[in-house]
């Protein structure tokens, strides 16, 4: 199992950034070709990204955000791309199945889909666009872009945003898929991102986007298993593996009754738990 806990925007025009990264305990990097590369820059920032991919030593996963094709840069992004393998592409502002299947049609071949949903018609399509087919593979909720579109006030507990939390999060287990949460832009305020970080795995996300290298951890630890779940887990595999319960749906554990459906989420939480445990990006740095 790979894990998404955290994954870290970085300036694909910042070689100092790309450098630091490559020690980093993040699960996966995204060398940002869209909001943090300004418009002279985006020639500049689309060669280095390929320069990059080619010399690899990433700990985690390592991916490209190209800039959308409605822009004088999205075909050039990923025309650049051909003849590489990143372990994924991330297309922004995606609206319909159709916006995934243009890009996906210009991907090297084997490589995985991730998808922006930022503005309010991605929301009210997300049935659709999460069920647009191979190769997409991940859902990301970018809060600044949609939040903006939305005139939504958002505070520390990101009231407004809790509906579309959770219908990400449906749309992408709905279809197989994996739901990244947002971004926290305050960068020095980590009980704001521990909280978020928290809440975002109530919500069912796998991990978060990340914006610096600062807010890894939190969004490791947040998003693995904590102590007390991987025990609950393994009391629960334990007794469905006892002879009194073999054939039967429901039994006993401890204090509480627990179905087959405990049984897969449990196994689900153990092996997140076991790549957790030996996660490269969870090794010394």
């Amino acid at each position: 199992m790979q894990l998404t806990r955290s994954v870290l925007y970085l300036p694909a025009s910042n070689p100092r950034a790309i450098e630091k990264a490559r020690g980093l305990n993040a699960d996966a990097v995204i060398l940002d070709l869209e909001d943090a590369v300004a418009p002279d820059a985006k020639s500049e920032a689309r060669a280095a990204a390929v320069e990059a991919l080619k010399v690899g030593g990433f700990r985690g996963r390592v991916g490209v955000r190209v800039n959308g094709l409605d822009t004088p840069w999205g075909e050039d992004d990923l025309a650049a791309l051909s003849g590489l393998t990143p372990d994924f592409v991330v297309a922004p502002k995606i609206e319909s199945a159709e916006a995934v299947q243009a890009v996906a049609a210009r991907l090297p071949k084997g490589v995985a889909l991730w998808i922006m949903i930022e503005t309010p018609l991605s929301v009210l399509r997300l049935d659709q666009i999460a069920g647009a087919g191979a190769p997409l593979a991940a859902m990301m909720l970018g809060i600044n872009d949609f939040g903006e579109r939305m005139n939504l006030v958002l505070g520390a507990d990101r009231e407004p945003l809790k509906p579309w939390l959770a219908a990400v999060t449906a749309a992408a287990r709905g279809h197989g898929l994996l739901a990244i949460d947002g971004v926290v832009n305050a960068t020095g305020e980590t009980a704001r991102l521990e909280a978020e970080c928290l809440q975002g795995r109530a919500f069912g996300f796998d991990g978060k986007s990340l914006i610096h290298p600062d807010q890894i951890a939190a969004a490791n630890a947040a998003f693995s298993p904590s102590p007390e779940d991987v025990a609950k887990a393994r009391e629960v595999v334990d007794a469905f593996a006892a002879a009194e319960a073999e054939g039967k749906g429901a039994i006993r554990v401890g204090y509480r009754m627990v179905e087959r459906l405990h049984l897969e989420a449990a196994h689900r939480l153990l092996a997140r738990h076991a790549a957790a445990s030996t996660s490269p990006s969870d090794g010394p740095i």
